[in-house]
């Protein structure tokens, strides 16, 4: 197991460019079992939960050849509707399987997920979804099975649950609804733009949906879909990440391959902490910290398009650089606060008064520490903060880290940073200021949050 050694408090400075979405390409890939024929995606990013998916669609039968960023998918093989624990248990995403096999083979027997770090996932609404489309369902020793009498059945059902809308309901359903005989009305659909690209590519399959980027989605049943050439958009959340590191670095970052639409609610915040953001072309935004006091923040997560969930974590750490109190409330994942106890070890003051909501006191520096990663964006989180930080800093458990994020060393790099891989070890960059008797900062109770069992 590897960790990152990262030299804090250097600017970040220079270009990046955003790969594609990691978020976008694992339902474009499932998609691409709909067709007949094969699809390409282009741009798709070089990430483990991307190689999941693919180990995932080879074992289902399909024929994934990755060439560069490109991946052509052939699903002339596509005949198993069994996802197993051992494939589930590495990525969520897995259950996106679920719609396709119903769609394609009529049946399926999906591993149902586990538990999640960063909160509660239930799959309830997916199922309703099937149900509504007139698929019986069952549930055995871990797994789901489903099972359709003839084609699907389109109908009008919602897909509100009790913490809101499911961008992952909303896509599997939808991809299931493409082949069903009639129409399916989705009411309080997810927005989300990895909805809209899902149905902005099967239609370019063949597929008849209407209404994304609505809570609305009307999808007319076709016989079959056919492949297609598409270009996945760029990762709206490795955008953000890449803005908040340069801002907390103190850097000048441009980001290359984005686009505003997309990501208008992240940009709406940085602006009003005090960035200054340029826009060099339509696809080319420079961010850097604008002149004047930087203003303390309460923000509050919601589905798109407000503030992203997935964004949160890195928000945090440039609050922590803030002066004065910020403040940020997660309504998607309430539990979703695992950098928290991290940061503090970094000299951040943080705390969590209530369920879902966390208090932040700025501090004028972060200093240098070992740090645990424990899932994807927390862990972009400290990697961020250890770029900031005063010292050496040493981010475990990095392979969170790289389900979602390109290249990342080569990036931080390539923008002035010094990062190194390593193997785990025992070592603590802090250990020698204690061995050697040299003064460190006394603990104030005040930096610390209640901190809850990860598993």
């Amino acid at each position: 197991m590897d960790m990152f050694q990262i030299e804090g408090a250097k600017p970040l400075n220079g270009s990046v460019r955003v790969s594609g979405s990691k978020n976008t390409s694992l339902p474009l890939l499932m998609a691409a079992l709909l067709a007949e024929s094969p699809s390409v995606l282009e741009d798709v990013p070089d990430l483990r939960d991307i190689r999941e998916m693919v180990r995932l669609m080879s074992h289902l039968g399909a024929t994934v050849v990755r060439e560069g960023t490109r991946l052509i998918i052939d699903p002339a093989g596509f005949n198993v509707d069994y996802v197993p624990y051992d494939i589930m248990r590495k990525m969520r995403a897995s259950f996106y399987a679920m719609g396709p096999m119903l769609a394609r083979l009529g049946h399926a027997r999906v591993s149902l997920p586990g538990g999640c770090a960063i909160g509660d996932r239930p799959v309830d609404l997916h199922l309703r979804g099937f149900k509504g489309l007139g698929a019986q369902l069952g549930r055995s020793s871990g797994y789901v099975h489903a099972r359709s009498v003839g084609r699907l059945k389109g109908s009008r059902f919602s897909l509100m649950g009790s913490n809101g809308t499911s961008v992952g309901a909303t896509c599997n359903v939808m991809m299931a609804a493409t082949l069903a005989e009639g129409v399916t009305i989705i009411d309080d659909a997810a927005r989300e733009p990895e909805i809209t690209e899902l149905g902005n590519m099967l239609n370019a399959m063949g597929a008849r949906v209407e209404g994304m980027g609505t809570s609305t989605l009307r999808i007319e049943g076709v016989e079959r879909l056919h492949g297609c050439n598409w270009k996945v958009s760029f990762d709206r959340i490795e955008a953000a990440t890449w803005a908040i590191a340069g801002l907390a670095t103190h850097g000048d970052v441009t980001l290359e391959n984005v686009g505003f639409k997309d990501m208008a609610s992240t940009l709406r915040a940085l602006e009003q902490w005090g960035a200054e953001l340029t826009w060099v072309n339509e696809s080319t935004l420079r961010v850097r910290r604008g002149k004047g006091m930087k203003r303390a923040l309460s923000v509050v997560t919601e589905p798109f398009p407000g503030f992203p969930t997935d964004a949160q974590p890195q928000l945090t750490v440039l609050l922590a650089l803030t002066p004065g109190e910020s403040s940020i409330r997660d309504t998607i994942y309430p539990e979703r606060f695992m950098q928290v106890p991290e940061l503090n070890r970094l000299g951040a003051r943080i705390k969590s008064p209530e369920k879902g909501r966390i208090e932040i006191h700025g501090v004028p520096v972060l200093e240098g520490a070992a740090v645990m990663a424990s899932d994807l964006r927390a862990g972009a989180a400290l990697v961020v903060a250890a770029l900031a930080a005063h010292g050496t800093s040493q981010v475990r458990r990095i392979y969170h880290i790289e389900r979602g994020y390109e290249r990342i060393e080569e990036k931080i790099m390539g923008l002035g940073g010094s990062i190194v891989r390593l193997p785990e070890t025992d070592a603590d960059p802090g250990l020698d200021s204690v061995l050697f008797g040299e003064e460190t900062t006394p603990l104030a109770s005040e930096t610390m949050v209640p901190t809850r069992a990860v598993s």
